[in-house]
């Protein structure tokens, strides 16, 4: 079983390092910036949407089923809580890669739950791999672009995206590991992770999203939400 939690969380998280590469071949051979600008947003978009399906098909339904109503509500708000000093903090302290750094704050208690799904319900542990591979995609494209305009050089932006990588490789074994028997644990870190995940959403991105004249962006909510309707039915 550990075999398989590294393999799906490695999965998971190597999209980081793709998301870099496919970024920097968009960065070196697409110089129209208007284009650019509405790609940039349209994969955004596309990523909200699956994060938005991950909170409402895995995190929050499979998060409440183990723990009262009260814990829950509680645990959900606490993650908003928590986010949202985390974001002030940021915003203060490390204005140049916000994005990157709120890419690893869903990434970390996610990755944490997958490793300790996989003792629980096998499929949902797969279908929650799905979801963070998909979502670090658009996240980890428009972080490698965000350490660019910081002035770091393509080669240190992508060695950094490649290290974030294995982030979900360490924390999932960790999650495998020592939260195999806690249930409740597991329970409150979806939770948590899911009040993080939409006030990150409604907070920082989804205002970013706005584009004069291009309408069809918010699609790409609704796009990437239809990923995550179909891995849930799927699986």
């Amino acid at each position: 079983m550990l075999l398989e939690v590294l393999i799906f969380s490695f999965f998971a998280g190597i999209t980081v390092f793709i998301g870099g590469l496919s970024s920097a071949y968009f960065e070196e051979h697409l110089h129209n910036k208007i284009l650019k600008e509405k790609i940039i947003h349209f994969l955004v978009a596309f990523g909200t949407g699956i994060m938005l399906a991950a909170v409402s098909f895995v995190l929050i339904p499979k998060g409440m089923h183990n723990v009262s109503l009260f814990t829950s509500v509680f645990v959900f708000l606490l993650g908003a809580i928590t986010f949202y000093y985390l974001d002030a903090f940021i915003e203060k302290n490390s204005a140049k890669i916000p994005q990157v750094l709120a890419m690893l704050l869903d990434f970390i208690p996610e990755s944490i739950a997958l490793g300790a799904l996989f003792v629980y319900d096998h499929k949902v542990g797969i279908l929650l791999a799905l979801f963070i591979a998909l979502q670090n995609l658009p996240e980890s494209f428009n972080s490698y672009l965000e350490l660019r305009k910081s002035k770091i050089s393509k080669k240190k932006s992508l060695m950094i995206l490649f290290a974030l990588s294995f982030i979900g490789v360490i924390f999932s074994s960790l999650g495998y590991m020592f939260l195999d028997d806690k249930i409740e644990i597991t329970s409150c870190l979806m939770l948590f992770a899911s009040g993080g995940i939409l006030y990150l959403i409604f907070q920082d991105i989804a205002p970013s999203l706005r584009l004069k004249s291009s309408r069809y962006i918010a699609i790409g909510v609704n796009l990437g939400f239809i990923i995550g309707m179909m891995g849930e039915a799927l699986l």
